[in-house]
């Protein structure tokens, strides 16, 4: 039997692109098939099936389910990172008002939780978290809450003793709150209302 690190890694990373495509089809179907039948049942012949492929094939890209399961948690947090890194990518052209600046975390959060909330909660709640995973995703979130803290430290309406662990805190926040509010009615969200109560709640506890 393979390392338990070994079983939740692809098989192989394409080089072709026809390789590529397959691996990507995959990855899809398995969002897919997740997303409707959740964790339990969301099996391997589901996926391959959703994918218009066989479960041979499926095997020769992922070894199990908890692999696919892993790679779109990988690339689920990468892009909610990035999207916050290109809108912090130009300080001038920031918001001026430090609510519309930490709107632009909230916002980016949102976003990358609202679009699917069932699959967002199948791979924040049941997935499984290898140590690599881990260690990936604390390396992302402290590039956020180093973008968060240059914001804070530069903005003269924040009034915290200690900028850095307020960034954390603020980040956290977020990330926790976000993922609370999406997962625990995913079939009757107002994001709206929710975006501005907590930029809400965090512009009081900064400049309070």
């Amino acid at each position: 039997m393979a390392p338990p690190a070994r079983r939740l890694e692809p098989r192989k990373t394409p080089k072709q692109r026809r390789a590529h495509d397959t691996r990507e089809r995959i990855l899809a179907a398995g969002a897919r098939v997740f997303s409707r039948h959740g964790y339990a049942a969301g099996t391997t012949n589901r996926i391959a099936a959703d994918a218009g492929l066989s479960v041979g094939s499926l095997y020769q890209y992922f070894p199990n389910k908890d692999a696919i399961l892993v790679e779109l948690v990988r690339r689920h947090v990468a892009e909610g990172t990035a999207a916050i890194a290109d809108r912090l990518a130009d300080p001038a052209g920031l918001p001026d008002a430090l609510a519309d600046r930490i709107g632009l975390f909230v916002d980016a959060t949102l976003a990358n939780h609202v679009t699917d909330p069932r699959l967002h909660q199948v791979l924040f709640e049941e997935a499984p978290r290898p140590r690599e995973l881990l260690d990936e995703l604390h390396r992302l979130e402290e590039s956020v809450i180093a973008s968060a803290a240059a914001i804070l430290c530069a903005d003269p309406t924040v009034h915290v003793a200690d900028p850095a662990m307020a960034a954390r805190l603020v980040v956290n926040a977020v990330e926790s709150l976000v993922h609370r509010y999406v997962s625990s009615r995913p079939d009757d969200l107002d994001p709206t209302s929710f975006r501005d109560e907590l930029v809400t709640m965090l512009t009081r506890y900064l400049t309070g």
